[in-house]
């Protein structure tokens, strides 16, 4: 990968900033729309449903603390792609990028579509189910030409939404509380009858860390912070603590107003609720708000997205190479974006947020899983590498985040089969790219040494 590094940042991050940069990347669109996934697999269970996202914010806190280690360390461009390389070698690193540029982003990109037209479609009453394919691909297609007028721009747009999804979570949670009828007993039943606990506790947790993910991003920060060592796990703790409560919280406000079971029937949850709490009127409000959200996250997702194609390309990892490696008049790597928003558009067209969303967590994990074992590999294999920052409690901390890790791998391999295979050829497929591509730059390299 290049070798350009982070010298040139200024370490001006405190907590403080740290902190709230956590809590924006983390809270998105799926505290709105993962409910009705979690209460459907726990067949109306809202125990089970309570626990996951507690349970998902502690295996959350585990791997960013972990993976901080080693992005706090290897401070290149590249993000995972650059972690995994270092530590397994090219081939995993080439892997890496080529599952995240044509799986893992577009699937998320067009997953996002998907519940953005379904919010719209349910806003606008509209009745065909084709108008949710139509305006899927539309909101794609316009993040991408939005994009294009440069960084600034799309910064601009996440700005907005980052304030614009606090307004309808507060609202939830404080008429929620006020309007619902509270229960003393909100952990019963804890799922549903005839449920297959292993199965159900899989679902849950890939839907919640579909809610949780972006943590991966934090121990970048580790290059603009003044003492990483000592802010940067508060900033990861305290930032996925302060979530996992707004989950908790805002879910207890959802049972409050209505049952387990009402949302495990509908799409959008969160917009159910407000009907209940707010009338139709009420509801169209925080309708808006939502989408501004989901448009946000979707905008972030395009905007770094774009990113991945243009680093492999710039080294000549990739097919087209000199295709993804240039910038537009604006600076963005135009061509790379197009790429992701594509196949997000061919994605999209399946219509299902959640088979999409579960197949993009489930083979993440696989890579993030891979990076934890990497923090234990990198200690016995580089015990000198310059740390800034060490995983604390070292090896418990890494060791929940990887037993947690397997267990969404494997137990996703077990429920969900034809998924979880599915993610592992398109994954794969990329062997045979990586093979054809190096054995070119051996060629290349034989013919310039002879010339």
């Amino acid at each position: 990968m290049s070798n350009n590094n982070q010298k040139g940042l200024r370490k001006t991050l405190g907590l403080s900033a740290a902190l709230s940069t956590v809590v924006g990347m983390l809270i998105g669109s799926g505290v709105f729309f993962k409910p009705q996934a979690i209460y459907e697999s726990t067949n109306g269970g809202a125990g089970l449903g309570l626990l996951a996202w507690l349970i998902g914010g502690l295996i959350t806190i585990a791997a960013g603390l972990t993976a901080a280690e080693i992005s706090s360390s290897i401070v290149k461009p590249g993000g995972l792609i650059v972690y995994l390389e270092e530590i397994y070698g090219e081939k995993v690193g080439f892997l890496t990028g080529w599952m995240q540029s044509i799986l893992f982003i577009p699937a998320i990109t067009a997953a996002l579509g998907i519940i953005f037209a379904q919010e719209a479609v349910s806003l606008l009453s509209l009745q065909s189910d084709i108008y949710v394919i139509l305006i899927a691909i539309g909101v794609i297609v316009l993040i991408a030409l939005l994009n294009s007028l440069g960084a600034k721009f799309g910064g601009g747009i996440q700005t907005v939404s980052t304030i614009c999804k606090l307004i309808p979570l507060a609202l939830i949670v404080i008429f929620g509380f006020i309007k619902g009828e509270p229960s003393t007993d909100i952990m019963t039943p804890l799922v549903g009858e005839n449920t297959n606990m292993v199965s159900a506790i899989s679902q849950v947790l890939i839907a919640t860390l579909f809610a949780y993910d972006g943590w991966i991003y934090v121990g970048a920060l580790a290059g603009e912070m003044k003492d990483p060592a000592k802010h940067l796990p508060k900033a990861i703790v305290g930032g996925i603590s302060l979530v996992m409560g707004v989950y908790i919280i805002i879910n207890i406000a959802y049972l409050c107003v209505v049952t387990a079971s009402e949302m495990a029937a509908v799409s959008a949850p969160a917009t159910l609720v407000a009907s209940k709490l707010f009338g139709e009127s009420g509801a169209k409000v925080i309708s808006v708000g939502i989408l501004i959200s989901v448009f946000g996250t979707l905008n972030g997702f395009l905007m770094t997205g774009g990113r991945i194609p243009y680093i492999m390309g710039c080294d000549g990892r990739i097919p087209f190479s000199k295709t993804f490696a240039k910038l537009n008049n604006n600076g963005v790597p135009l061509n790379g974006m197009w790429l992701i928003a594509g196949l997000a558009i061919i994605y999209s067209l399946s219509g299902q947020f959640n088979f999409l969303s579960d197949l993009a967590i489930f083979t993440i994990w696989i890579f993030y899983t891979m990076l934890f074992v990497g923090v234990i590999k990198l200690r016995k294999d580089k015990p000198n590498m310059k740390r800034s920052y060490k995983v604390p409690l070292y090896p418990v901390i890494p060791i929940i985040a990887i037993i947690g890790g397997v267990f969404i791998v494997v137990s996703t391999f077990i429920t969900q089969t034809q998924n979880a295979i599915l993610g592992l050829i398109i994954t794969l497929a990329g062997l045979p790219i990586y093979n054809i591509i190096k054995n070119k730059k051996i060629k290349q390299e034989i013919q310039n040494n002879v010339a």
